[in-house]
Order: C-alpha cells, then structure tokens, then sequence
C-alpha cells in the first residue's frame, strides 16, 4: 500500500500544495510557544500541585519539564523537516499509518474543543463576579463570537491577538518572579528573606512523601500542554523552516525558568499549606503575603487573559487539525473548503462543538460533559506517545533518504527518545493505579481504542480501492 495513494498533498515535504495563508511571522511564532502554555493551569491549577507535593512540587514542575522539553524537541525535529499544518499528527501518519495520524489529530480536536468550552466557562465566571446579575451564558456566548469571528479573518488576526495576549501573560510572570526574587533575596522593602524555612520545615521538602511528588508531577504535566499549537502554527508562517526551529530552541529554556522558577519563588515565600494556596490561588496568595494591593483583582485579570488566549489559541489549533485531516480524507469533505487562506467552515465546526460542549455543562454536567472531561484527560500524554515514536521512525528515515533536512534535531537520539517514551508510559501508569485518576485513563483509552479502530478500518479500506 502506497500512503502517497491515500494521502496526497498535505504529507508532502513543507506541504506545498497547501491553501492556507502564510501570515504568521517569526514574532507571532515565539509568543505562541510561549504563551500557549502560560495558562489558568498554571496560575490556578498548580495549587492544587503544591497542596499534594509541598516544596517538592519544584522537582515535580522541573522532571515533568524535562519530559516536555524532549517531546518538543522531538516535535521540532520533525516539524522543521516537514512543515505541516497538521503537525503531529501527519507525522503519525508518515511514520506509522493513516490509522495513527487519524487518532493523534481526532483526539487532540477533541481535547482542543472541551478546552475551549472549559476556558469560557472560566473567562464567564470571572466576568459574572465583576458584573453580579449578568448570566454567565451571555458572556460564554460574547467570548466565543469574538474568537471564532477572529479566527474567520485572515491568520494575521490569530497571530497578532496571541502576540499580545502573550505579551501580557509573560509580562505579568516577568513581574511576579522580579518581586518574588527581591523578596526571596529580602531586598523586597517592608519584607524580610524567608531563607529556606518553608522549603525544609512544616513537614520538609517532601512532606507526602513519594506518594505527593508523584501528584504533583501529574498536575504540572497537564499545566504544560499547549506547545504543541506552534508546530501548527508554523506551517502558515512565511519561512515554517527557520520559524519552528526558532521557535522550539528559544521557547524550552524559557518555560523552564517560568515554571519551575515560579514555583521556587512561591514556596520559598509561603508555607505549601498555607490555605490561600488552594483557595486563592498560588500567585495571588504570594502576591497577598508581599503586601501588593488588589492582588487578588490583578491575578483575576491575568487569569482572564490567560482564558481568553487559550481560547483563541484553541480554536485555531482545532480548526486547522480538522482542515489537515479532512485534507488527507479523514473528516467530512464540507469542513475542507477554504476561502481567503482561512478553513472558515472548519472553524465553525471547532467553535460549534466548543459551544455544544458549554451547554452540556449546563445541562448534565455529571453525565455527558463529565464524560468529556474524563476522555480528554490522558489525550496529551497519548499525543506525546505518538511523537516520540514518529520521531523514532522519521529519524531513521530522514538520515537515509534526506538528511540535509534535519536542521533541529533531538538531543541524544535514539536513547532520550526512548527516555522520553518510558517517561510518557510511566506517567499513564502513575494515572491508572490513582484512584482520582484511574477513570480518566479509562476513558481516554476508550477514546483512544475507538479512533483507532475507526482509522484502521478506513485504512483497509482505502487500501482495498487502490
């Protein structure tokens, strides 16, 4: 069987027949991977990290950052070899079969979509404390005609409101950890310097013991899900070469000191049981401690940003998996049209689905939209697993056929990418044996195990014609 048969123009090298736009620049691309993966995990979620690991959660961020670090790496690698707005999951499919890119691209759409319905449901419960009597509905409604509108324009719109969105998440994080180092430093006027006492005291640095470092890690690997949107995006950049292999070397560092950096400042500043940690929030609690008035209000704010990015950011990332699979004849012919370099009809379908998913809240918010939750749970682990062994495959075929093409590659190759696989099997397994976790892995796998089945049998199938 010949993929080029049953996959033409979008697996080609660089994707030339492509009909997107190309109106990304390099400036749009960084601010993307960097502020794709500054989110409300990080700001809020993290509590809940820091609660189950204490100050161990600052190994937890850093070994789960590692792990990113190489599936980006590996991501890179491929995506600067070849270009394509389907990224990963054309990989999939170059390395391993049609049946593999259909699963890695079905179910990242689907973890894409709850995740816009999720921040909307977030950005409206904000907005509702600010304006009491509104209905949270209306500015669900409000935010998600603003971002599909924007998608619908040309790929400039989404890139210049993530530049900014970005910049004004980095910003406050560039600012967050400023403050927290003078205070650490105890330079910081009206503080003194904690030293290490919250880091060895109140329980010391594993207070939970090896049972709390491993929640912890499995919290900050979901916090760090939404690089993978720059690959995506490189593909409608002016030169997607140079622009995702940029983008992946400058971005890796700077997440490290972002996360694992915060999380140093947070509890070196404030006891990890401190109960504003979990109930106000990480940032806002250290800003409460340092004195800074309104915290709480700023941190509202920046959450609120950090909704409304991952929203646009979702959205497009949706929108153009679902073009890249309905181009390799994966998906419904009607979502494939494009007009003006946008696949309009594609974001429709992301943004429906996103709002279908925010009326099931509403509705049966214990039955279908708990389903929806629990099956996108372990999907970015799933997508990771699918990378690294595309990676493994496309690297022995990249060296042998056109080698001048690795122009990124990953570190340490073939043995970090087995690390990195062993360190995605081993974060799945750490899911299965939790009890809060153990349905989430259920239910992804069903996931998994139907997309799979489906892609396979459309695979005989396109094979069975040719």
């Amino acid at each position: 069987m010949s993929q080029s048969t049953i996959t033409p123009p979008e697996l080609r090298p660089s994707a030339p027949g492509s009909p997107l736009g190309t109106g990304l620049k390099q400036r749009h691309l960084s601010m993307i991977a960097l502020g794709g993966v500054i989110g409300a995990g990080l700001f809020v979620g993290s509590g809940a990290g820091i609660a189950a690991a204490g100050p161990s959660i600052v190994l937890a961020y850093a070994v789960s950052g590692l792990l990113v670090m190489f599936v980006m790496r590996m991501l890179g690698e491929m995506s600067a070899a070849n270009p394509a707005s389907g990224s990963f999951s054309v990989h999939a499919e170059r390395a391993i079969g049609p049946w593999a890119g259909f699963t890695a691209g079905w179910m990242f759409w689907i973890l894409l979509c709850v995740g816009v319905a999720i921040e909307a449901i977030g950005a409206a419960h904000i907005m509702t404390g600010w304006f009491p009597g509104t209905p949270s509905w209306l500015w669900v409604l409000v935010f998600m005609a603003l971002f599909c509108g924007s998608n619908l324009g040309a790929v400039r719109n989404f890139g210049e409101f993530e530049f900014w969105f970005a910049a004004l998440k980095i910003g406050a994080i560039g600012l967050f950890l400023g403050l927290g180092v003078l205070a650490v430093l105890g330079l910081l006027p009206g503080t003194s310097s904690p030293g290490a006492a919250n880091l060895a005291h109140t329980g010391g640095f594993l207070p939970h013991g090896v049972d709390g470092l491993l929640v912890g890690v499995l919290a900050s690997v979901v916090a760090y899900g939404g690089l993978e949107t720059v690959t995506i995006a490189a593909a409608e950049s002016d030169d997607p070469v140079r622009g995702v292999a940029r983008a992946v070397r400058t971005t890796m560092w700077r997440i490290a000191i972002v996360y694992v950096g915060s999380m140093l400042v947070i509890v070196t500043l404030l006891p990890w049981n401190d109960p504003a940690v979990t109930e106000h929030g990480p940032y806002a609690a250290t800003l409460d401690h340092l004195g800074i008035p309104a915290a709480g209000q700023i941190m509202n704010v920046v959450i609120l940003i950090a909704l409304l990015s991952a929203m646009n950011a979702n959205i497009y990332g949706s929108s153009r998996m679902a073009h890249s699979l309905v181009s390799r004849g994966q998906g419904p012919r009607a979502l494939g049209k494009v007009s003006g370099g946008v696949p309009r009809r594609a974001v429709l379908a992301s943004s429906g689905f996103g709002f279908v998913t925010v009326l099931l809240s509403y509705w049966y918010p214990d039955t279908l939209f708990a389903w929806l939750l629990n099956m996108v749970g372990g999907v970015i682990l799933i997508v990771w697993g699918f990378i690294a062994v595309s990676q493994f495959v496309l690297r022995r075929r990249l060296e042998r056929e056109a080698p001048e093409k690795l122009t990124v590659r990953m570190w340490g190759f073939p043995y970090l990418t087995w690390v990195a696989l062993a360190g995605v099997a081993g974060v799945l397994v750490l899911m299965a044996v939790g009890e809060d976790t153990r349905t989430q892995v259920l239910f992804t796998g069903g996931l998994a195990a139907a997309l799979a089945a489906t892609g396979y049998l459309m695979q005989r199938r396109a094979a069975a014609r040719t």
